[in-house]
């Protein structure tokens, strides 16, 4: 297992984080692992966390594990023996990829399904315990100034002078709108569910345990396990021509979205029919166009502020914690040309910048791709079937930790 033994920063740095959601605490978790005094601001009153499960490939588990948190996630997360594609009303295998112990041999760290409350918690915890992190609740950065000595933070009632700001803000970044101004969202033509359902209200054996991913026409329906295997994580897309806030806290319809599955499989019936409507929740799926720079001078962006994923390759939360890592690394290295802050934040860019948009436009691909119909399917279904179980091996085997700090990598 890879190890966070970057070199220890030269000269210790102020870092502010905009933001402490599951990018922001990683981050805050390596900057100071390398020896970074690091404050996280969060504007709730609380660290919560919107959604359900999110998957975390072996990419960025490797990060976490490193961090100290194997033994925690093994406890709150659920580890899949397989992902499995499937056919919407037959219920056919198309596909078959084994996870579980094959991935830790495979890709050297785990594949998990952990519910997202549970994994912000465990970052929290780490986090708290941590001299050199501080988490300041109920506070926002609203506008940042920068000048040679640093970079001015408004917290509103005050400001603070630090050596470099990250917005780990979100989708709705006020940090990159400053630094970039305001981007437009264009509306993909999907609208998703998502729900939890207790699996000892389903039928025994009817949820293997399996990331488990149903091919429809102009729909798919994705279930897997989390909360470790006591709850079935369900995210249900939709094509429609009717705009939907992009919020993960609006309130779904039940009898709509039964609707919207009827005629499909028993398996997924099932999993409606035991569905709770007070935790049913639907959002827009928007998508961005891949940035063609983050930051300025000692300013930059990580995760969702800086590339918005769709969830169509499961890679939105892995990719905040790949930028954790790297980051951490390029501002510990012990160059010359490191000393300076703003150089150090650009190498950061250009390690990241290529790989988060190849995920961000592979995610786009996958939503065509899931929901072909006729004969486009079939070909798609043959296509899948032949391809085996390492059409991901490429993403799974990055490793941040190790990353060639001179660029010269395999993407």
């Amino acid at each position: 297992m890879s190890e966070l033994t970057f070199p220890t920063a030269q000269k210790p740095l102020e870092v502010a984080l905009a933001g402490g959601g599951i990018g922001g605490l990683a981050a805050a978790l390596c900057l100071a692992r390398v020896g970074h005094a690091v404050t996280v601001y969060e504007q709730a009153d609380t660290f919560v966390e919107s959604g359900a499960g999110v998957q975390i490939s072996p990419n960025a588990s490797r990060v976490l594990h490193a961090l100290g948190l194997t033994q925690s996630l093994r406890e709150v997360g659920f580890l899949p023996e397989a992902t499995e594609i499937r056919s919407w009303r037959s219920g056919r295998v198309i596909s078959h990829t084994p996870l579980g112990n094959a991935a830790q041999q495979r890709y050297g760290a785990p594949y998990y399904h952990v519910h997202r409350g549970d994994l912000l918690q465990l970052l929290v915890v780490q986090a708290q315990a941590h001299p050199d992190i501080e988490l300041v609740l109920g506070k926002r950065i609203s506008a940042f100034t920068e000048d040679s000595t640093g970079v001015l933070v408004d917290l509103g009632n005050e400001s603070r002078t630090v050596d470099l700001l990250i917005g780990t803000d979100g989708i709705h970044s006020a940090v990159r709108e400053q630094l970039w101004g305001e981007r437009a969202a264009d509306f993909t033509g999907n609208m998703a569910w998502r729900l939890l359902v207790p699996a000892n209200q389903l039928p025994e054996g009817l949820i293997a345990p399996n990331a488990t991913v149903w091919w429809g026409p102009g729909k798919h329906f994705v279930h897997y396990l989390v909360n470790g295997g006591r709850q079935v994580n369900c995210v249900c897309v939709v094509e429609t021509d009717t705009w939907h806030p992009e919020s993960w806290i609006e309130p779904g319809s039940l009898a709509e979205l039964k609707a919207d599955f009827a005629g499909w499989h028993d398996t997924i019936q099932a999993l409606l029919a035991r569905a709770d409507e007070s935790s049913l929740f639907k959002w827009g799926l928007f998508d961005r166009a891949p940035m063609q720079a983050w930051g300025q001078g000692r300013v930059s962006l990580l995760g969702d502020a800086c590339h918005p994923t769709l969830p169509f390759m499961a890679q939105g939360a892995a990719m905040a914690i790949e930028d954790a890592a790297v980051l951490a690394r390029c501002l510990s290295a012990d160059s010359e040309k490191e000393k300076d802050c703003a150089v150090a934040l650009q190498r950061y860019e250009e390690l990241r910048r290529q790989r988060t948009a190849d995920v961000q436009r592979g995610s786009r691909r996958n939503a065509t791709i899931f929901h072909m119909s006729g004969i486009k399917a079939w070909l798609r279904d043959r296509a899948a079937a032949r391809a085996g179980g390492h059409t991901m091996d490429k993403l799974y085997r990055y490793d941040p930790l190790n990353v060639d700090l001179s660029g010269n990598m395999d993407l």
